[in-house]
């Protein structure tokens, strides 16, 4: 009698652990679920060419993004639609409920990795200064800047570059936040700013459009880390960022990650290399 109840004990605690493990998986593909019945999935881009772009007709492409809509397709969601947002009001939407994902080039860093559910890297970069032709201040690190009372550095509010001047010691008043790329370069041609800082692929992208000969590229900027960037889902959207890592890895492995992020100048095996483990142990 003793050994039946032990078994039936066994029994119901297997019963037990089966149900609650089935009541998990069901609130961890509730968002996924969500979202294919929605049809879409909100996404947050910077509009920060090649990471991200939106044309005229509302169209969304770059880098990021034509990453995540293959994998939302294959995932049962049908496409993506952006939203355009400054970099240090990314996470605050995505924590309340404005976006699903953001996919913009916010690189990992460990306080971001503390807020949001990163998947494996995507996007990888260096930085790089855009100044006026010959550099006139010889301004290549930002402890350049720091040290040269007269210089001022602009770029996009809530990135890394606002971190990355600040602990150089460039002071919080000669660091401009910058709503767009456009207007930095505008800034830099018309002399309100000596430097505006983004990373390589987006400076000369940048560049190349403005046909400009009176500017300059310093990339990359001495003593500054290669970045990664990853797609950032919600605290508690696990299972979908999770699902979301398995397709990644399915196209990094068949090569077609390279051949949808490589045309716009980034490297596939840089992303390949390291993890968002790494990443989000590292300072940046």
């Amino acid at each position: 009698m003793k050994k039946l109840g032990i078994m039936a004990g066994v029994a119901s605690l297997v019963v037990s652990t089966m149900l609650l493990a089935s009541g998990a998986r069901s609130a961890d593909d509730a968002k996924l679920d969500e979202l294919k019945a929605q049809g879409f999935a909100r996404v947050a881009i910077a509009n920060e060419p090649p990471y991200t772009a939106v044309a005229a007709d509302g169209k969304v492409s770059g880098a990021a993004p034509d990453v995540a809509r293959v994998i939302f397709q294959r995932l049962g969601v049908k496409d993506i639609v952006a939203s355009i947002s400054e970099y240090g009001a990314m996470i605050p939407g995505l924590q309340a409920g404005r976006f699903d994902v953001v996919t913009a080039g916010l690189m990992m860093k460990p306080e971001r990795c503390a807020s949001v559910a990163y998947s494996e890297p995507v996007l990888c970069d260096a930085e790089a200064f855009l100044v006026r032709k010959g550099n006139p201040k010889h301004l290549m690190t930002y402890e350049d800047i720091g040290k040269d009372s007269s210089a001022t550095i602009g770029g996009p509010g809530g990135g890394l570059q606002a971190k990355y001047a600040l602990k150089a010691g460039v002071p919080s008043d000669r660091f401009i936040v910058v709503p767009d790329a456009q207007s930095g370069l505008k800034m830099v041609q018309d002399g309100r700013i000596d430097v505006y800082t983004l990373p390589i692929l987006s400076i000369n992208d940048l560049v190349k459009k403005a046909n400009d000969p009176n500017l300059e590229v310093v990339a990359p900027v001495q003593g500054m880390p290669v970045s990664c960037d990853g797609a950032a889902f919600k605290k508690g959207d696990e299972a979908l960022r999770d699902a979301f890592d398995v397709e990644l890895a399915k196209m990094k492995k068949s090569g077609e990650f390279a051949k949808i992020i490589e045309p716009y100048g980034f490297s596939a095996k840089a992303a390949m290399s390291t993890t968002r483990e790494k990443l989000c142990a590292s300072a940046q």
